[in-house]
């Protein structure tokens, strides 16, 4: 049997839909947040003011509450939006001025007073006829971090203004709803499912079935979302893959015109994975849209594991196109469509969209990376990833070769987001891959200082220069600084003494 790792368990959360006064109901306003580009959680992505809900929550008064559930996550959504924006949604609090809001703020964020405290000292109470419940969201399996996030439409109230304070959050605005999605529509913004929903929902009008086609959706009951649309025609849909830990999923990406798509890495061996992917793939055809061909990055198993399943059931006709090594290696899959470095692979319709494909070997030898120059996208499959690290893994993984890669990444021009083989998007494209570059550098200047001293075996540089990490990973670092040790012999600064000691050279 594949062995599986459990999906990370989703936290309670809340988070608010926040409403300008008097705002046009044809298009109305609402204030959304960008998160720090820096943070590994959804950083760079547009969202809306929210966050965990604490222990204390669960303690607070909220009148006109159906249930204690629901005043916890109300509680939890008024402290979020607060802290993070300054605004205060409480009865009792007409009189205070804007130097008294700040100094609760104050009191919140120093820890002096904690939430329930505050509210119970200024006299001030929640009341659940405030917020409108419109949706719980919770966050794909394939992520690092997970909630369970209630959402609840708020109108801000009268004199108030709400202020970012730097930190997790770089930037908010004010912005009508169809502009905001005119923006992620331009492939100028990335935002989250329940964020591109609540978009799209008030885009259409403070209508009298707002709260209906709020709740149209059944992933706004808590459904698991499947497929992402992080960026317009390109659907992330992960699949859940027998992968290194700590990734649970292996991204598979389908990217479509109105006419046809490709799907990539389609990963999972497991029937129900299998199953959820074909039944979209299915919406798709029954649109009018043709499968042009199933694309693979590389070989790996996570990334080639439901290739046949697809097949059988979209029909033989359907290509499976790939780089010549990987082909070359395949001995489960058949390969019909090779793919040559720098071709150009293109799906007619509109929006018409090109790719073009990169040879970037090191992680495999047949790896593949799809570039669309027009919307500055990169599929970097499993040579960049949004979750854990990448394996260099001797004799098919090949440093000097990665090394090589990454730098061919690096000179691509206008990158805007990386795509991976596993985690959510990057939006800091070349930050990140100087970040991987600048990696391998240290751990490889690490490993010749470990050589220099007198470390001659694999397994004692592994004890001396990872440090970092568990006992357990420790396998897996040998073969990592395997890899290392291949390109500082072919560099010429350590010399092999036999199959598993150095020196240096």
């Amino acid at each position: 049997m594949l062995s599986q790792v459990k999906p990370v368990t989703p936290k309670d959360a809340a988070a608010v839909i926040l409403l300008r006064r008097n705002t046009d109901s044809s298009n109305p306003e609402i204030f959304w947040v960008k998160r720090n580009p820096q943070l590994a959680f959804l950083g760079g992505f547009y969202a809306f003011p929210g966050g965990q809900i604490d222990e204390s929550d669960n303690s607070v008064d909220v009148r006109n509450a159906a249930d204690e559930v629901t005043a916890t996550m109300i509680t939890g959504a008024a402290r979020e939006l607060f802290e993070e924006l300054g605004v205060l949604v409480v009865h009792g609090g007409n009189t205070l001025t804007k130097g008294q809001r700040e100094s609760l703020w104050d009191d919140l964020e120093s820890k002096r007073m904690p939430w329930p405290a505050l509210l119970r000292h200024y006299d001030l109470h929640l009341n659940a006829n405030d917020f409108t419940f419109v949706g719980r969201w919770v966050t794909p399996p394939f992520s690092p971090r997970r909630f369970d996030t209630w959402f609840f439409l708020v109108t801000c109230p009268a004199r108030q203004e709400p202020r970012v304070v730097p930190g997790e959050l770089s930037d908010g605005e004010w912005i009508a709803a169809k502009d905001a999605y005119e923006r992620w529509f331009a492939a100028n913004e990335l935002v989250a499912p329940p964020t591109l929903h609540a978009l799209k929902t008030l885009a259409e009008g403070l209508t009298a079935d707002l709260l209906e086609r709020f709740l149209s959706v059944p992933q706004a009951h808590g459904q698991t979302v499947r497929a992402i649309e992080f960026r317009p025609n390109y659907v992330c849909f992960p699949v859940r893959t027998p992968t290194r830990p700590p990734a649970t999923h292996t991204n598979c990406y389908v990217i479509y015109t109105s006419k046809e798509f490709f799907v990539v890495d389609p990963g999972s061996p497991y029937e129900d994975e299998q199953i959820a992917l074909t039944e979209f793939v299915d919406e798709l055809q029954h649109d009018g849209r043709r499968l042009r061909a199933i694309l693979l990055t590389h070989l790996h198993p996570d990334h080639v594991g439901g290739v046949n399943s697809l097949l059988s059931h979209v029909g033989p006709e359907v290509h499976v196109a790939a780089h010549g090594d990987t082909a070359a290696a395949l001995s489960t899959v058949s390969v019909n469509q090779l793919i040559e470095d720098g071709e150009i692979l293109v799906l007619d319709g509109e929006p018409p969209i090109q790719l073009r494909a990169m040879h970037t070997p090191g992680h495999a030898r047949g790896h593949l990376c799809f570039h669309d120059d027009c919307r500055g996208i990169l599929l970097t499959g499993d040579n960049i990833v949004g979750l854990g690290s990448v394996l260099i893994d001797p004799p098919e993984g090949n440093m000097q070769d990665y090394f090589e890669s990454l730098r061919r990444m690096r000179a691509v021009k206008d990158l805007k987001v990386l795509l991976g083989g596993h985690g959510p998007p990057i939006l800091n494209a070349y930050g990140k891959i100087d970040e991987y570059i600048n990696h391998r550098r240290e751990r490889e200047q690490n490993i010749l200082n470990a050589v220099a001293s007198g470390c001659d075996t694999i397994r004692q540089i592994v004890k001396t220069v990872y440090t970092d990490v568990s006992p357990k990973a420790h396998p897996l670092a040998e073969r990592a600084v395997l890899a290392h040790l291949q390109k500082l012999e072919a560099d010429g600064v350590v010399r092999r003494i036999d199959d598993d000691r150095f020196e240096a050279a």
